[in-house]
């Protein structure tokens, strides 16, 4: 396996069980998963959204792990390309409901640029 080889895959997998690792913080302390999010739950609400998000996390990442392990980096990439809209949206959802920019751009958009940079080396390496 080449250098670029590696590095793609490696990337890929880290950021399949880092997402696999958010979605299990949202079902297990989705107060303190909220906040690491950028915008703190309600404490007279929220619950079945932070379920939801812990479970659409989850989805996200067995599914780019799924991928990569039985459909090839080809698939994974356009997975990638596809599944970066999410933490986008995570950066506007911030900003728009009084988030931190330092959470917005440092986490969410800077976790969207390291997917597509992702997705780029899969499509080399495939």
């Amino acid at each position: 396996m080449d250098v670029l080889t590696f590095v793609a895959y490696g990337l890929a997998i880290a950021l399949n069980l880092m997402i696999v690792f958010i979605g299990a913080r949202f079902l297990l302390a989705p107060r303190a998963a909220a906040a690491g999010y950028g915008v703190p739950a309600k404490a007279d609400g929220d619950a079945a959204y932070l379920t939801i998000k812990g479970v659409r996390d989850g989805t996200y990442g067995l599914v780019g792990l799924a991928l990569l392990a039985f459909a090839g980096p080809a698939a994974e990439a356009w997975f990638m390309l596809v599944v970066a809209l999410a933490p986008l949206g995570d950066t506007l959802i911030v900003l728009r409901h009084g988030g931190s920019k330092a959470v917005a751009f440092g986490v969410h958009f800077a976790t969207a640029v390291a997917i597509l940079i992702t997705a780029a080396l899969l499509f080399a390496v495939s």
